[in-house]
């Protein structure tokens, strides 16, 4: 029972240390990141810092990983049955990132100044990325290929479409003073925005794929 406890009790410190380094991290980048703050807002001593995860560098790198991953189930989990309509499985695409994407606003902007200031760093997010998005392409485009000889949809590129999906999920939640500046603060009522941008980029889609 105790050994029990007392794994239950790491879990928990290394959940919020993780918690709290995502927050740091998002705000601040990795190189104004501070561990010391980290451990501050965690609620632990630095010396239990780390203990847990040795270096900044780390911490980094298992952040990164996990975003990967929950990345990777979301949008790669998205093509599910291939017999599945086209329009189904795009929808299902849009979806999925559109909801990673509100659960991690920060990620975008904080990985594109990442991958600007410090491209080393980045190898190993660039690298996952490599390792996953082709044979989700290239899936893709075979069921693209073959509604297109159906005469169900046109025949487009999907790289391309998924850039366009990408773009149209991520623009608003990058340039959110923006966007409500320009737009009178229409992400007010963010269930409400969601909503309208799931329609709106999934027909978006949908035009580009009508025969």
């Amino acid at each position: 029972m105790v050994k029990q406890q007392d794994k239950q009790q790491n879990n928990d410190t290394e959940a919020l240390i993780l918690h709290a380094a995502e927050r740091e991290f998002m705000s601040k980048g990795f190189i104004g990141a501070r561990t010391t703050s980290i451990a501050e807002a965690a609620g632990v001593t630095h010396a239990m810092f780390h203990y847990y995860f040795r270096t900044k560098e780390k911490l980094f790198e298992r952040i990164i990983s996990e975003k990967i991953t929950l990345l990777r189930k979301a949008v790669i989990g998205s093509i599910g049955d291939l017999n599945a309509p086209l329009g189904e499985i795009i929808r299902n695409i849009v979806n999925n990132h559109l909801e990673f994407i509100v659960a991690n606003p920060d990620l975008p902007r904080f990985l594109v100044g990442e991958i600007f200031s410090n491209p080393e760093r980045s190898a190993s997010f660039l690298d996952s990325l490599r390792a996953i998005v082709p044979t989700f392409i290239s899936t893709l485009q075979d069921k693209i290929n073959d509604e297109a000889a159906k005469g169900l949809c046109r025949r487009v590129d999907a790289k391309m479409l998924m850039l366009d999906i990408a773009s149209l999920n991520v623009f608003a939640y990058m340039a959110v003073p923006a966007v409500n500046a320009a737009l009178g603060d229409c992400m007010a009522d963010a269930d409400a925005f969601f909503d309208l941008r799931k329609k709106e980029n999934y027909d978006t889609i949908m035009r580009k794929l009508r025969p």
